[in-house]
C-alpha cells in the first residue's frame, strides 16, 4: 500500500453528468452495520487504497469498478488533486464524465465479525448504495474533507472553452 507521512493513500473517481437542469455527481454510501443510520456528511466518492507502485489513476478506475459494478467511463480525466481526511488518509481524485444506473450498481463485499464478540462472520457490501446529487445536495452528503473535490470539479468545468 502507498503511504505518505500522514497515512494511507486512496484514489477515486468522481463521476459527473450534465443534466438539463444542471450538473450531477455520483456519490457512494459506505456499507456495513456502522453506517446504516448515518447519512449526511458520510457519503464519499468511490475510492480505495493503492498498492505499492500502482499508478493512482489505475487504482481509481479499479476501485470505481469494484464499488459500483461498472467500469469507469473512458475519456479524459480531470485531475481534482488531493485532500487529507481527519484520519490522515490522503485521497487523490479525478473526475470523469459519464452515466451510471444507480439502482443497478453492485459493490464488492467484505467480511467482519458481527455482532462484535459474537464469533459470527458476516459479509457486507463495501458500498451499500450510490446516488446522483446536484452540487448542493452533494455538499450536504459528502464527507466534509472531500467537499473540495466538488468545488474543483465545478471550477474546472466553468473554465472549459
Amino acid at each position: 500500500m502507498t503511504r505518505d507521512k500522514r497515512g494511507l493513500t486512496s484514489a477515486g473517481i468522481l463521476l459527473f453528468r450534465r443534466d438539463p437542469d444542471g450538473l450531477r455527481v455520483l456519490l457512494a454510501h459506505p456499507g456495513g452495520p456502522y453506517w446504516t443510520t448515518r447519512d449526511a456528511g458520510h457519503w464519499t466518492l468511490p475510492k480505495g487504497e493503492s498498492g505499492i507502485g500502482e499508478p493512482l489513476l489505475d487504482v481509481a478506475r479499479r476501485e470505481f469498478a469494484e464499488e459500483t459494478g461498472s467500469e469507469a467511463p473512458p475519456g479524459p480525466a480531470i485531475e481534482l488533486g488531493e485532500i487529507f481526511q481527519k484520519s490522515g488518509k490522503r485521497v487523490v481524485a479525478w473526475a470523469l464524465e459519464g452515466d451510471l444506473d444507480a439502482a443497478a450498481a453492485r459493490s464488492n463485499t467484505f467480511a467482519m465479525e458481527w455482532p462484535p464478540s459474537s464469533g459470527r462472520i458476516e459479509s457486507f457490501p463495501e458500498i451499500d448504495r450510490v446516488a446522483w446529487f446536484d452540487l448542493a445536495g452533494a455538499h450536504d452528503h459528502i464527507k466534509p474533507a472531500q467537499a473540495p473535490f466538488l468545488d474543483r470539479l465545478e471550477a474546472a468545468l466553468a473554465a472549459e472553452p
